[in-house]
C-alpha cells in the first residue's frame, strides 16, 4: 500500500512541477537541473521538462521498487537524460525521510540530469 502511495505522490510531483501555483503544492518538493541540463538551449530544456512530467515508461529495470522515482529517456542531439527523486525529512535536505508516503514527513527533490553527469 505504501508503495502505491509513494508512486502516486511522485507522479503528482512530476506532473505538477510544470504548472504555476499560488499556494502550497500538494507534494512538497523542489525540481533541480544539473549544469549540463542548464547549459542546453531553453527550448530543449522545456522539451525535457515536458517528457519528465509525462513520463510513464516504468519497467522492472528502471522501477524495481514500484515507486516511480527514476526514469531515463533519449533526447535527439543531447543523448540520454535521467531524472530521479530523492526523499528528505524537510527542506534542509539534511536527513532522509523515514516515510516517503507521508507528505508531512517527506520533502522530495526531483533532479534532472544528463546521463553523463550521473
Amino acid at each position: 500500500m505504501k508503495t502505491t502511495q509513494i508512486a502516486a505522490l511522485n507522479d503528482l510531483l512530476r506532473a505538477g512541477f510544470f504548472i504555476s501555483s499560488f499556494g502550497p503544492r500538494p507534494v512538497p518538493g523542489w525540481v533541480v537541473c544539473t549544469s549540463g541540463i542548464s547549459a542546453l538551449p531553453p527550448e530543449t530544456q522545456i522539451c525535457i521538462w515536458g517528457v519528465v512530467s509525462r513520463f510513464n515508461s516504468f519497467t522492472e529495470d528502471n522501477d524495481p521498487h514500484g515507486e516511480h522515482d527514476f526514469g531515463a529517456f533519449d533526447v535527439e542531439g543531447v543523448g540520454k537524460v535521467f531524472w530521479k527523486i530523492d526523499y528528505y525529512a524537510d527542506k534542509s535536505c539534511s536527513f532522509g525521510s523515514e516515510d516517503p508516503s507521508d507528505t508531512s514527513q517527506c520533502f522530495r527533490v526531483l533532479t534532472i540530469m544528463l546521463a553523463s553527469e550521473y
